[in-house]
């Protein structure tokens, strides 16, 4: 893309942002306002369908490439004042693990915890730590899993220093879920290649093709050097693979939505 396109797309991803901050700051309110627990009216959220979706399709990412084991301690990065993912996740799907999620915002992580304490069963698992991810070091080491919200790292060169910093924290073997963007859902979100998770090895790719924004990557962090140019170039024919079952899979969805159109059109 051309210099002016490209700044067009910084400057939209930018304003994505802050405007899912205030979505999120202004549903947590209205959420904490309720007199019994709040996380019984979380449909109040307009999108809260897609995050049912996508923490469903992250979990099954993560069963997968788990081997059978739960994660004991969970981190997300970017988890905001309404950590939908954290909630959904520790609700529904790993309903025994420990979740530890980390904001730079004071007030984010203040109406997040609000949100959460009156729950009895989640205000024991769930832990708010106010702190650029930048600045956290030993601690990661800690966490079986690991996730980074899409709109950690806004530009290319931020966001690769977020997973580098990771990279060098995380202990070997833990699973970094990764959300990034896919044709022109690039201009709401930053776009993560697997060639960007130098230290990891990329076990999935996955582009969503329904009203789910972000696409989701996982990778493993790899135990020092060795094999990772082989595991990068199996991540780059891993991601190509994945963008033509996904075109397969949009052709098919067409070539139904046609049929079913005339058949409709021939019913009326």
């Amino acid at each position: 893309m051309c210099e002016s396109i490209q700044e067009m797309r910084s400057n939209l991803i930018k304003l994505c942002g802050h405007a899912e901050g205030h979505l999120e700051h202004h549903f947590s309110s209205i959420l904490t306002s309720f007199e019994d627990n709040p996380l019984h009216h979380l449909n109040v959220f307009p999108y809260y369908n897609n995050y049912l979706k996508l923490s469903k399709l992250e979990f099954d990412l993560l069963e997968q490439n788990l081997n059978g084991s739960v994660p004991k301690t969970v981190a997300f990065i970017g988890s905001g004042p309404l950590p939908l993912t954290s909630i959904v996740l520790a609700s529904f799907h790993l309903k025994d693990s420990i979740f530890h999620n980390f904001d730079v915002d004071p007030s984010a992580n203040s109406v997040a915890a609000r949100l959460v304490s009156s729950d009895p069963d989640l205000s024991q698992r769930m832990f708010f730590h106010t702190v650029d991810v930048m600045d956290v070091t030993e601690s990661l080491k800690d966490f079986d899993v690991v996730f980074l919200a899409a709109l950690v790292g806004m530009d290319k060169q931020e966001k690769i220093k977020v997973i580098e910093h990771l990279e060098k924290h995380m202990s070997p073997g833990a699973l970094l879920m990764l959300r990034s963007a896919h044709g022109p859902r690039a201009f709401l979100y930053p776009i993560v290649e697997p060639c960007d998770l130098q230290g990891f090895q990329v076990l999935s790719v996955y582009h969503p093709t329904d009203e789910v924004i972000n696409s989701v990557v996982i990778s493993r962090k790899l135990d020092g050097d060795v094999g990772n140019h082989d595991h990068m170039d199996q991540a780059s024919e891993l991601a190509c693979n994945c963008s033509q079952i996904h075109a397969i899979m949009n052709k098919k969805k067409s070539i139904v939505e046609e049929f079913t159109g005339s058949i409709e059109e021939q019913l009326s």
